[in-house]
């Protein structure tokens, strides 16, 4: 399914750091490492794929990119205790935080995932209008970014994971995307 955002697999990604790599104790690095984590998680997400297939097509979101996202922060579900994750901050899949919205629906829902999907396309509308030379990937990978720590967190390109988690998020989270893409998501 093409994205109204821009095309995920014409983004340059440097996948994840060695922090991120680490929670699977990998030896793996970058995109290979990123590879992994999805693939680790690939048969838990399976039982989400169908309403997140559902929900990309509604939001116009590229439904590898919420996959990868949810693998990223909830590890498909597996690091969650009752639906909650960051010291119980995150919630859902999509870890929406409680300090800045008020989570909807149930922890693993349609609902769930409509709100995260919903707050991604916004970053990525925020971060057009603030960079609105970037290309539509650029942007696309800025909203990513966005999505963790906030749009007043991308100040360039070349820098834009800096004061996310790992300090790789988008570049983990866009080679990610890119797996799942290639896998049917």
């Amino acid at each position: 399914m093409a994205c109204h955002f821009g095309d995920l697999m014409k983004i340059d990604t440097t996948g994840a750091s060695d922090k991120t790599a680490q929670q699977d104790k990998l030896t793996e690095k970058g995109v290979a490492a990123s590879n992994k984590l999805a693939d680790h998680d690939l048969k838990k997400m399976e039982q989400y794929k169908s309403i997140i297939i559902k929900v990309g097509r509604a939001n116009q979101m590229d439904p590898a990119v919420i996959a990868a996202i949810i693998s990223r922060e909830s590890r498909a579900g597996a690091a969650l205790v009752d639906g909650w994750g960051d010291h119980g901050n995150g919630f859902g899949l999509m870890q929406v935080d409680k300090r800045h919205h008020t989570p909807r629906g149930a922890w693993n829902s349609e609902e769930h995932l409509t709100q995260g999907t919903q707050i991604l396309t916004d970053s990525i509308k925020a971060i057009q209008k603030k960079f609105p030379s970037w290309s539509k990937e650029h942007q696309f990978k800025g909203g990513i970014s966005a999505y963790n720590a906030g749009v007043g967190n991308v100040r360039t390109y070349e820098r834009m994971d800096f004061g996310t988690t790992g300090g790789d998020y988008s570049n983990d989270v866009v080679a990610r995307a890119q797996w799942y893409k290639r896998h049917g998501y």
